[in-house]
């Protein structure tokens, strides 16, 4: 037999031939938190939770976080236009945004300053659902009309846009 033993990379003696490989150190909370931030926004709390979750003590995960605050990595008002920007366009209504945005202790204002910002015809984006995907309620079938009133209301439009939406005829838009 040769010097290896086996097809691992293995001497007789039990040695590895093969280079070892040099073990990365540790990431700092700060280049954590960083790593976090580059993928997508976070709010302060989420990114708080993330850091803990993977084992970074409360007090370094909280200077962590308020120097990546500090440096303009992270910023709850960017981060509220963004989650309220990404939900709209996946077809959520307002009341559903703005229940998400406090589930991040968010204040009123960045809250509402980020569906202010939106711009957006509710109403139409509800007609826009239903014509996509209950297209029998804008004909004037009741049974359609109740389960697109359902998913509305799921998704978190109101019921003056909901009844203005089923209301509105196929050809409005």
């Amino acid at each position: 037999m040769s010097e290896r033993d086996d097809a691992f990379g293995t001497t007789a003696d039990g040695a590895s031939s093969r280079p070892r490989r040099r073990t990365r150190p540790e990431p700092s909370p700060a280049q954590r938190a960083l790593g976090l931030l580059v993928r997508r926004e976070h709010s302060r709390k989420e990114l708080l939770q993330k850091l803990t979750i993977r084992g970074v003590p409360v007090a370094e995960a909280d200077a962590a976080v308020a120097k990546m605050v500090s440096a303009g990595w992270q910023d709850d008002t960017r981060f509220a236009e963004s989650l309220v920007r990404s939900r709209a366009s996946s077809g959520y209504g307002p009341r559903r945004i703005r229940a998400e945005l406090g589930t991040h202790d968010l204040d009123g204002d960045h809250s509402m300053a980020a569906l202010d910002s939106l711009e957006m015809d509710w109403t139409a984006q509800a007609r826009d659902l239903i014509r996509r995907r209950h297209p029998a309620a804008l004909d004037g079938d009741r049974a359609a009309q109740r389960k697109a009133a359902d998913f509305l209301f799921r998704r978190g439009f109101s019921m003056d846009q909901i009844r203005a939406a089923i209301r509105s005829g196929p050809d409005e838009s």
